[in-house]
């Protein structure tokens, strides 16, 4: 794969793909809304949303398996919107690995090549170096069926790295396996992203595969991308209720605004310059303290446990407040306060700095 500069700070690297109003539309349903996207050399890029939101729609609308109703489609400064995937720089990891059953391990990474008609010589060098980029060389004899999904998995993106592509692009590369080893193929995919230098464009439904992989993220909803930048960004600022709730765990608290003044749970008043009538707080559950009697915090809310569940290195709290707000609270558990059993009296809070308003109800 040809290497990029992920080093280079992300504001000076030159966006290597470009979509500039890009949408389709099968039929009367509109599966991707008119859109523009620039993504840079060396991103590691999630298309983020719920199934149905559009995001393997625009996936394979970049890779030319799907063309699209409106728009143009660049990489490298070139127009590729006509052309069919095999003309493009780019090669795609379908989520059911697509692996031929009579090929071994290396005969199935070389595939591409020898198609390519590529000289004997180079097709072994290059399929020896990816497979030990991707530690296979212990598999090199195996036919798919006798592997591992993981390691079905990293044959499929070796498959897909031996060529080089200046973007790879990946539906769903972790959704067929488990928790442990979709963890461990996380730490794969970024050590491989890290030693390549290339540029990669995934789609997931999973937040958490999102927050770990991404350096940049575009959240989808019905068709539109609703807010893109950094993991770190998102997950902090978001920009919309949808956004907030989609992105991790978040408190979505209904709270009204009156004469500039937000009135907020517990009693707390904070001035807020705006239009009257209700607008959303959100807290993360991390951000929420348990607080001990007569602990001081920016925003205190009394109420009882309703529920805590035990989640190895953390504690969650579900805490119903004497103003019926519903709140999660999750603490570190060496730091959990005890007794704080079910139907046990609690006060949390937490600091002005931590909340973010969105508009809306």
């Amino acid at each position: 794969m040809t290497a990029d500069s992920p080093s280079q700070p992300e504001e000076r690297r030159p966006p290597l793909l470009r979509l500039r109003g890009i949408s389709k539309r099968f039929g009367p349903v509109v599966a991707v809304a008119p859109l523009d996207l620039s993504i840079r050399s060396g991103d590691f890029y999630a298309i983020l949303g719920p199934s149905g939101c559009g995001k393997t729609t625009l996936l394979r609308v970049i890779g030319g398996f799907t063309a699209p109703t409106t728009g143009r489609i660049e990489i490298d400064g070139k127009d590729v919107t006509r052309l069919g995937p095999e003309r493009r720089p780019t090669n795609m990891v379908f989520q059911g690995y697509g692996l031929f059953p009579h090929m071994t391990v290396r005969q199935n990474i070389a595939y591409g090549l020898r198609l390519a008609k590529r000289p004997a010589a180079e097709v072994e060098r290059q399929v020896r170096d990816i497979m030990a980029l991707v530690r296979l060389e212990e598999l090199a004899d195996r036919l798919p069926d006798a592997l591992s999904g993981g390691q079905a998995q990293r044959v499929a993106l070796s498959r897909a790295l031996v060529m080089q592509p200046r973007v790879l692009l990946l539906d769903e590369p972790l959704g067929a396996l488990d928790l442990k080893l979709r963890k461990a193929m996380q730490e794969e995919l970024r050590r491989i992203h890290r030693s390549i230098g290339g540029t990669f464009v995934f789609v997931t439904h999973d937040q958490g595969e999102a927050l770990a992989l991404a350096n940049r993220i575009a959240v989808m909803e019905r068709g539109l991308i609703v807010q893109e930048g950094d993991a770190r960004d998102i997950y902090l600022h978001p920009k919309t209720r949808f956004v907030a709730d989609f992105i991790g765990d978040a408190n979505l608290i209904r709270v009204e605004r009156r004469g500039g003044t937000l009135f907020l749970p517990g009693g707390a008043c904070l001035p807020q310059p705006g239009a009257d009538g209700s607008v959303t707080v959100m807290i993360r559950p991390e951000s929420v303290r348990l607080l001990a009697p007569d602990a001081p915090s920016d925003v205190v809310v009394a109420g009882v446990v309703a529920d805590c569940v035990f989640l190895g290195s953390r504690v969650r709290y579900r805490i119903s407040a004497v103003d019926g707000t519903s709140l999660t609270a999750e603490t570190p558990a060496d730091t959990a306060l005890t007794p704080a059993a079910v139907g046990g009296a609690l006060r949390v809070g937490w600091s002005l700095g931590d909340q973010r308003l969105l508009d809306g109800p």
